[in-house]
């Protein structure tokens, strides 16, 4: 068999390969953004419309590893980030409601993409932290605190995780900087706190001594 028949009988085999990677990317693009809109209807308290898109991006997720089954050897760079952005607004909504993290096998996430969401979602805990700081509500941001440094305390001592996703090391490096500036802002949130309601006691005590006779 000549060289040309060779590669003229791989034509239709890539054609249909080609066809199968740009659809697993056209759904992965859209997975990603259904993610992050799930995320930003999450710190904006509308859970039910959350749960509606994150509902959306699992099924295209299976309809992509239905696309990609009779092709094992693709890898799709983009796929991996849709399921990290999947991953990180599915533990952000868990801990919220149920105060649990979901494991990677429940949320059918591979475990490095796994990973690479749990540690982006240090971030979104620290902005509702900051939400709950500014309505004075100090229980709820140190309650926030504490599931950032819960995770952080798990990832960072994954050391055969950075082998195989040394971006994980920036990321744990990025939320170490996130949990000391957040302690900061919770801090002095603290000491504001305390100082008014010690202005409000003196001011009592005050107008009492003035009330007497």
């Amino acid at each position: 068999m000549s060289l040309r028949k060779i590669i003229e009988g791989f034509s239709k085999e890539l054609e249909e390969t080609v066809k199968t990677l740009e659809d697993a990317i056209s759904i992965s693009r859209k997975v990603i953004t259904l993610s992050k809109q799930a995320v930003m209807a999450i710190h904006r308290d509308r859970i039910d419309e959350a749960k509606n898109k994150l509902e959306e991006a699992a099924n295209m997720l299976k309809q992509v590893e239905t696309i990609l089954s009779p092709h094992p050897d693709l890898d799709i760079n983009i796929l991996k980030i849709a399921y990290q952005e999947y991953a990180e607004a599915k533990i952000l909504i868990n801990v919220i409601e149920t105060e649990l993290f979901p494991g990677s096998a429940e949320l059918n996430v591979p475990t490095i993409p796994y990973l690479l969401g749990l540690a982006d979602s240090i971030g979104e805990f620290r902005r509702r932290a900051l939400e709950f700081l500014r309505k004075g509500k100090l229980t709820k941001a140190e309650r926030c605190f504490q599931v950032m440094d819960n995770i952080y305390s798990e990832l960072v001592v994954l050391e055969n995780a950075y082998s195989l996703a040394p971006e994980l090391r920036h990321k744990c490096d990025t939320a170490r900087h996130l949990l000391e500036i957040t302690l900061g802002d919770i801090a002095t949130e603290t000491s504001r706190s305390a100082l008014e309601k010690a202005i409000k006691q003196l001011d009592h005590r005050i107008t009492s001594v003035k009330g007497e006779p």
